[in-house]
């Protein structure tokens, strides 16, 4: 592994992040989190793909998200996730607001909208967030900066991204029939 990818490969500390965000964190197998990353979202578009269309704007139960809502949320988060790994990367202390996700996702439509829709707009903010953090230099890994009042770094961001689409995934698939 060459030395740019190194801090990457690392894991991020616990300083570096909220202790909430470690449960998606922790969800990130070891490995190479740039391959980890391109190939999720593969999975995800794919469970996405597999959702009858009848039920992709339907929640599961009341006070649930559709399958729509969710794919919807994954690509919002990480949008947000990385303008603030770019932000710290390129302007090291700097402080970004907080961001409420739920009223993001109240206000985002998702079930208005075609699943081919929602997929290539999956595949396209990832392919943003890929091509981001595969530019930057091994330093940049490590910067930080205050986003909703706490520090996180670079590095902890790629890893909660990356977390988060795991932890949303099994809300994608279909019920498991139990026999």
């Amino acid at each position: 592994m060459d030395s740019d990818r190194l801090a990457l490969a690392t894991r991020p500390e616990s300083g570096e992040f909220l202790p909430y965000f470690g449960q998606y964190i922790a969800l990130v197998p070891d490995g190479d989190l740039l391959t980890i990353l391109a190939r999720q979202v593969e999975d995800v578009c794919a469970a996405l793909a597999a959702v009858e269309a009848s039920k992709a704007a339907t929640p599961p139960a009341p006070a649930e998200w559709s399958p729509l809502d969710i794919a919807v949320h994954l690509a919002d988060t990480e949008r947000v996730l990385a303008f603030r790994a770019f932000t710290f990367a390129r302007a090291p202390g700097s402080e970004l607001p907080s961001v409420e996700f739920e009223e993001i996702a109240e206000t985002a439509g998702a079930n208005d909208r075609r699943v081919p829709d929602v997929i290539a707009e999956l595949r396209s903010v990832r392919a943003a967030s890929l091509a981001l953090f595969g530019s930057l230099a091994r330093d940049a890994w490590i910067q930080s900066g205050i986003a909703s009042g706490s520090p996180v770094s670079v590095r902890a961001l790629a890893f909660i991204i990356a977390g988060h689409d795991l932890h949303h995934l099994p809300d994608l698939l279909p019920a498991q029939s139990v026999v």
